[in-house]
């Protein structure tokens, strides 16, 4: 066996990067995996050492075998001095809601808590500030392009993905990374996480969270029109009225991961009810293509959000996304509540954290209509 010798410091970085991501306390074995899932095979013993002859530098240790970062304002990080405490704003069916930073709620989290993650994500970022949040809801667009109305209805605005730039997109990847560290942290062995992108985004999603120390398992296409794409070039669609800027898109991208499972999946799923996707019937498995709309008006009605996502969609992926149909799933970005009644409609426990007030007001009235609905069309 070839063993690749780790470069001076790396092991020192990669531990120190958790902690400081995380922002609190871990166990030994947390910061182990943690280390292994972004540097490879790493020898727990190794991790030991290095916690143990710098605890008083720049670690502390809060108990039995678990650490954080000394805060003394001279470590690459500043850890929280405890844990936060949270309370569910609203319980409805199976479901409940926070209204919190889901990075400090994850950070939270027992570790091994959470069965399957599914969310659509600021995977923009830029166009979920409060900035752009309010020239949205004023109608001025900014970085949303609000299309033009046609046959009497109105369209449903959209991000200008093609605005970032390099310092966006590096912060994006950091985003992504951290929220991988974090679910990785919190699911169990063989959670999947399901995560909506875009086609110009969805390899910054993949990788970012795949270093964050979840396993890439590949995707789902939701086949739906949508307004990007397709355009003639601006201010001259005129001279060149035969050529589309970027292909009109015709889909949207998911990407699937999961916290890699322990031993064979049929183990992992004896012991911790996860490590695959549960099969619409016994004769037909999952499938990776699902046709779909964009939510209809009478969900949009109850659940006013720019990118809600359609029940007939969302309970197909929420409900394959615990193969034995046990467990909780999680949507650390939840909106108007969507993910949340998709899972109270099909029998599940669900968790949703939500930090922009406005639509945790929303959420709060919108699960159990959303949830309630009979007559959804899944085409």
């Amino acid at each position: 066996m070839i063993r690749v010798a780790k470069a001076p410091g790396s092991i020192r970085d990669s531990i120190c990067g958790y902690l400081h991501t995380i922002g609190g306390e871990a166990s030994l074995d947390e910061i182990s995996r943690a280390v292994a899932a972004q540097m490879g095979a790493t020898s727990p013993s190794s991790v030991r050492s290095y916690l143990n002859l710098n605890v008083g530098k720049a670690f502390e240790r809060t108990g039995r075998g678990r650490y954080r970062l000394k805060a003394n304002g001279h470590d690459v990080g500043h850890a929280n001095s405890h844990k936060l405490d949270f309370d569910p704003i609203a319980a409805v069916g199976n479901a409940k809601l926070y209204h919190a930073d889901c990075f400090d709620w994850l950070a939270s989290e027992p570790p091994s808590s959470i069965h399957a993650c599914v969310t659509d994500p600021p995977y923009g970022l830029v166009e979920y500030t409060e900035t752009e949040q309010q020239k949205l809801r004023n109608g001025k667009g900014g970085v949303w392009r609000i299309p033009p109305s046609f046959d009497g209805h109105r369209r449903a605005p959209l991000p200008r993905f093609t605005v970032l730039d390099d310092d966006d997109r590096i912060e994006l990847y950091a985003f992504f990374k951290k929220l991988g560290v974090l679910l990785n942290r919190v699911l169990v062995p063989g959670g999947n996480v399901v995560v909506a992108s875009n086609p110009l985004l969805m390899h910054i999603v993949g990788s970012a969270m795949s270093e964050g120390g979840l396993e890439l398992r590949g995707g789902i296409v939701r086949l739906v029109m949508t307004m990007r794409g397709g355009d003639r070039p601006k201010n001259a669609h005129k001279e060149f009225s035969d050529v589309s800027v970027m292909p009109r898109s015709m889909f949207e991208p998911w990407v699937v991961l999961r916290r890699p499972v322990e031993g064979r999946v049929q183990d992992n799923l004896r012991r911790h009810k996860t490590g695959g996707f549960r099969r619409p019937s016994t004769e037909r498995p999952f499938g990776d293509v699902i046709p779909s709309r964009p939510a209809p008006k009478n969900e949009r009605e109850i659940a006013a959000h720019p990118s809600l996502k359609p029940q007939a969609f969302l309970r197909q992926v929420v409900r394959a996304a615990l193969p034995l149909g046990e467990g909780t799933v999680l949507d650390p970005f939840a909106g108007s509540g969507s993910t949340l009644a998709a899972a109270n409609a099909v029998g599940y426990a669900s968790i949703g954290i939500e930090s922009d007030a406005k639509y945790v007001r929303i959420a709060t009235k919108a699960i159990a209509k959303l949830g309630s609905l009979r007559e959804v069309d899944p085409i």
